[in-house]
């Protein structure tokens, strides 16, 4: 009898159907869940007999093809070579603007956190930028960001070619629309409601009639994830990937009977 599917597995399937043709995806060195994800979408591909579709995870050895760390990454953005990058941020809004730096009027702030590093330069160079935040609140979901680390849109006559391409959340999945500028809620993962993720959320967003369901992965998708995928997550995400489920192991053949 299988088990059911975790919220966890849900953000993983949902990250590697975003990331479905892409060539070349970055995972930051913190990101347990988008690089579970990208690692799905690199196998599955391997599966369907699509394209190779390369992974680098700062930080790890056995993911990686960067030598030079951060700076090899800002390189291949600004030369086209990475097509899919995550974001997040204590602060995301309904223009896509991402908030790295802390709550209240900049510099004298309530709350500090990390800081911007390149995540401007990255937002504008690569193409499908996916941005993630588990946690769905209206503390990090908000009107307006408090301070712009990173622009969703910008004004005619900048030049940018990347973008948010999505949102993900723990509560659904929104496309962007840079036209509008604004989100549109595309799928409800399991046990959440459209009034729950309304509440939840500080900034206006689009939605169908019926929202869908996020579909759950199928078995041999959850057999992967459970498996391969748990496997190679050790090396980067050891703790995260111990929190993960194990592929059952199989029935042992029963002795034909005389």
């Amino acid at each position: 009898m299988s088990t059911p599917t975790t919220a966890h597995e849900i953000l993983i399937v949902s990250i590697a159907r975003l990331l479905r043709g892409t060539r070349h995806v970055a995972v930051g060195a913190a990101s347990p869940i988008p690089a579970a994800g990208a690692m799905l979408a690199r196998a599955l591909a391997e599966t369907q007999d699509e394209p190779k579709l390369r992974l680098s995870i700062l930080g790890s050895v056995a993911h990686n093809f960067f030598t030079n760390g951060s700076a090899e990454l800002f390189d291949c953005a600004a030369q086209g070579r990475i097509d899919a990058f995550f974001l997040g941020g204590g602060q995301i809004d309904g223009s896509g603007n991402v908030n790295l730096v802390g709550v209240g009027d900049y510099p004298e702030g309530t709350v500090r956190w990390p800081g911007s590093f390149g995540s401007a330069f990255l937002y504008f160079q690569i193409p499908r930028v996916i941005l993630f935040r588990e946690e769905h609140t209206p503390r990090v979901m908000v009107e307006k960001v408090d301070f712009i680390s990173a622009p969703g849109v910008s004004s005619e006559g900048i030049w940018r070619k990347g973008g948010p391409h999505a949102l993900l959340t723990g509560k659904g999945l929104f496309g962007f629309d840079a036209t509008r500028p604004g989100f549109h809620l595309q799928t409800l993962h399991p046990g959440h409601t459209l009034e729950d993720v309304t509440a939840a959320t500080g900034f206006r967003f689009s939605h169908a009639h019926a929202t869908p369901e996020t579909p759950p992965p199928d078995a041999a998708t959850l057999a992967l994830i459970r498996g391969r995928i748990r496997d190679e997550l050790h090396e980067s995400y050891p703790d995260f990937a111990a929190t993960l489920r194990t592929a059952p192991l199989p029935s042992p053949l029963k002795e034909p009977s005389s």
